[in-house]
């Protein structure tokens, strides 16, 4: 059986945040396999604790890769601050005899995207509009060439590291199964610390924001890596409650075109024409529309609206308001040109992640986390759809007993999305479109 069909069976999404299907990574004539393990956000630590503790079946994983894809070069991508990690890692690889680099970047937000590791790496930018493999390279996270490894021996994604931290008892790493219910994960954490209190489900920048009643309901996928509990009062809370009539004014009333969200923002620094100012200006005046296409670039970092931003504006939001009505006119990226004059002040222009932990009152919550706690939860959630791509097809029904492993939600080779298996041995309880439940028996 190929790779390619042993990663899709398995259901190996990418575990950094977007989950594209894995299966569709695995392509010839790739010149350099990235590695991201530079975990982006603050606060969470997942990553970092599978490089200590697992660092053989990561390097076994990327092993699996360059030799499939007959892939020349593979460097591991992480914080130079990382020195356990990295010493693990490094010792994993000298075990295997695999020519594997190991690069380490600095602190700064955020070295995890993607296109910004390569250009730190390689220091090359992959085109406005492009992916990675326009310039030869594929970047996988470290979680999911783990998984690619469990998979050549037939294993299925069923379980999940998930940091559960902020207002907590104990911040911990919860080895959890796959649509694990919130509650759990945060009991597996000792109980919250603050009432009310607001779940964050990734990171502190680009999280989405639940409601405590989601607790109760919302199931963790395979690319959910983080759980923040935050007062209902933190300043990160009250900022992301603003509701678009409320930032669409602001924009119109209060932007002084300073341009500062531009000069800071990683995408343009590594030469994309990703200019929230001129978006800014664009919804503002109802002139130059044109510049509303450079919305279209934006990763939804939030430097521009949670560091740069002197006038506490929402030049993120605007984009991915602006973004909305571009595609839902059709309007996609034309202009790949790559302005590597934007680049030169680009190193004293990086931000220090550390600032961001400080500015936004997340000092008191820890950066690297090594107590791990594993859960096997009476109830879990499956989600049906686990990031890119279209939502598998549910192929049990509510009554029918499953096994862990057990494929539950199908999705047909050579589509963009992954099938679904049960996470625990259990009765199906609930069946959607956009979920499974499934209940151990008894419970």
């Amino acid at each position: 059986m190929s790779l390619e069909q042993q990663v899709f069976d398995a259901g190996v999404v990418g575990a950094g945040g977007a989950g594209f299907p894995t299966y569709k990574k695995l392509v010839p004539g790739v010149e350099l396999l990235v590695i991201n393990a530079a975990e982006c956000e603050p606060l969470l630590a997942s990553d970092r604790y599978l490089m200590r503790h697992n660092a053989a079946q990561v390097i076994a994983g990327i092993q699996a890769v360059t030799s499939h894809c007959q892939i020349p070069r593979a460097v591991i991508g992480t914080k130079s601050h990382y020195v356990a990690e990295i010493a693990a890692l490094r010792q994993a690889i000298a075990a295997a005899g695999a020519a594997i680099e190991v690069f380490g970047v600095d602190s700064f937000y955020p070295a995890g995207d993607e296109q910004v590791l390569i250009y730190e790496i390689t220091g090359r930018t992959v085109p406005p509009g492009g992916i990675p493999l326009d310039l030869g390279m594929v970047v996988m996270n470290v979680a999911t060439v783990a998984n690619v490894a469990a998979a050549t021996a037939g294993e299925a994604v069923t379980r999940k590291l998930v940091t559960v931290t902020g207002e907590v008892n104990q911040p911990v790493v919860v080895d959890a199964p796959v649509g694990s219910l919130v509650g759990d994960l945060i009991a597996a954490a000792g109980g919250v610390t603050a009432d009310p209190y607001v779940i964050v489900r990734g990171g502190p920048m680009m999280g989405k924001h639940y409601p405590m009643a989601a607790a109760a309901t919302l199931g963790y996928g395979k690319a959910d890596g983080g759980l923040i509990v935050l007062p209902a009062a933190h300043p990160l809370v009250q900022f992301g409650a603003k509701p678009l009539a409320r930032m669409l004014a602001e924009t119109k009333s209060m932007c002084i075109q300073c341009r500062m969200c531009t000069d800071l923002c990683p995408r343009y620094l590594i030469g994309h024409q990703m200019r929230p100012h001129r978006v800014m200006r664009a919804l503002q005046t109802g002139v130059d529309e044109a510049d509303l296409r450079d919305a279209l670039l934006c990763c939804e970092c939030g430097i521009c609206e949670l560091y740069s931003c002197p006038m506490g504006l929402s030049p993120r939001q605007m984009n991915i308001y602006a973004k909305g009505l571009l595609r839902a006119q059709g309007v996609r990226v034309d202009d790949h040109t790559v302005n590597t004059d934007q680049t030169t002040l680009r190193e004293h222009r990086r931000i220090p992640q550390q600032r961001f932990i400080d500015r936004w009152q997340l000092s008191d919550y820890p950066t690297s986390i090594d107590e791990m706690v594993r859960i096997d939860p009476a109830v879990v959630s499956l989600p049906t759809k686990h990031g890119v791509g279209r939502a598998a097809t549910p192929c049990v029904a509510a009554g029918d007993l499953v096994r862990r492993g057990q494929l539950v939600a199908r999705i047909e080779f050579g589509e963009v999305g992954a099938p679904v298996h049960a996470s625990i041995d259990g009765r199906v309880s609930e069946v959607t479109d956009d979920h499974i439940m499934i209940k151990q028996e008894g419970m």
